[in-house]
């Protein structure tokens, strides 16, 4: 029977915009639901703070998903920026953000109080939790779309390198890595090309290259996974056209699915 599958938005994304990949997923036989998260969570972490709010969501879903189906693991599916989230997620590393961060925030990312990095964080319902998840063994097929997993951009340039210094590449062997990336718009300092000029260069320093119009090819690959380029796909579920989750490009990558 295949695996119950979680979907981790990217950033700035709410639950409802994954509606149909969580619907087409159903339909191949995957029991799949997708982490509750609302367009609004993502407004606290501007500015480079830390994810650890996302974690907490991610884990209440992982674990309530795998009571429901009375497993042991799932496939995971990280879109953007939930592909690196999920790498922290499955992590064997104390994650707090950078330090002078580390504290209890109000909803509209206000710091209420600083909270030593030794300490544990309550999380939004006020219940504490450890920031060390170590959910590796829980995760059967780890699957990114579009994420970039370096970055040279200030804000979120402290995260991806906690990653890639932590778990680089395809870091657990008992996790099969699949890295999805978009052959779709080729950046250049033109009208039509500008926004992924500039993004594919804040993202891997270099704007003239290949992606799917946000993330470049080349930061979205992994040295040890199974990496995948499809050709005509943008980055986003609410791009024009086609995107990473549409039923034309879905079996490209759901056939790793366990």
């Amino acid at each position: 029977m295949p695996l119950p599958t979680v979907i981790l938005p990217g950033y700035l994304e709410s639950a409802i915009a994954y509606r149909q990949l969580e619907q087409s997923l159903q339909q191949l036989g995957f029991p799949t639901v997708t982490v509750p998260l609302r367009r609004r969570d993502w407004i606290a972490l501007l500015g480079g703070r830390p994810v650890t709010p996302i974690l907490w969501q991610l884990d209440r879903t992982v674990k309530q998903i795998l009571q429901q189906y009375n497993t042991s693991q799932i496939n995971l599916i990280g879109h953007s920026a939930g592909g690196w989230i999920s790498r922290i997620y499955m992590g064997e590393k104390p994650y707090f953000g950078r330090g002078e961060e580390v504290g209890v925030y109000s909803p509209s990312g206000i710091l209420r109080r600083a909270v030593p990095v030794e300490s544990e964080l309550p999380n939004p319902k006020g219940e504490v939790q450890s920031s060390l998840w170590q959910a590796h063994p829980l995760v059967a097929t780890l699957i990114t779309l579009g994420t970039p997993h370096v970055s040279q951009e200030r804000w979120t340039r402290w995260n991806l390198d906690f990653v890639s210094n932590n778990y680089p590449g395809a870091f657990y062997k008992n996790v099969r890595y699949v890295c999805v990336a978009g052959k779709t718009i080729f950046g250049k300092r033109r009208p039509g090309s500008w926004l992924a000029y500039s993004s594919y260069q804040l993202t891997c320093g270099q704007g003239n290259t290949w992606g799917d119009g946000i993330t470049p090819i080349a930061a979205a690959h992994l040295d040890g996974a199974e990496n995948i380029v499809i050709e005509g796909v943008r980055h986003s579920p609410r791009s024009p056209g086609i995107w990473y989750g549409s039923p034309e490009t879905l079996q490209t990558w759901a056939q790793h699915l366990a």
